[in-house]
């Protein structure tokens, strides 16, 4: 084999990117199936006062830095 050959083993980084992108899908779906409940249940419940507005945001910012830490923007602040 080719030294400039790429080898078919995936290597450590291509593996924890994977794993980091995995788990943020499964944030994304935890916080879009709880979102769909909240929703019609402040609806029900309390039509006039939006509360759900606050886990939403709340929630988001999270899923933000979530976004920020599997796009690696955090690896310099941690030495990888």
């Amino acid at each position: 084999m080719d030294e400039n050959t790429p080898s078919p083993r995936p290597d450590e980084s291509s593996m924890r990117s994977r794993r980091r992108l995995r788990g943020f899908g499964w944030h994304l779906m935890g916080y879009f199936a709880v979102m769909i409940v909240l929703v019609p249940v402040n609806f029900m419940t309390t039509p006039d006062e939006p509360w759900f507005v606050l886990p939403m945001v709340g929630w988001g910012g999270v899923l933000a830095l979530h976004v920020a830490w599997v796009m690696g923007l955090f690896d310099g602040l941690f030495g990888r």
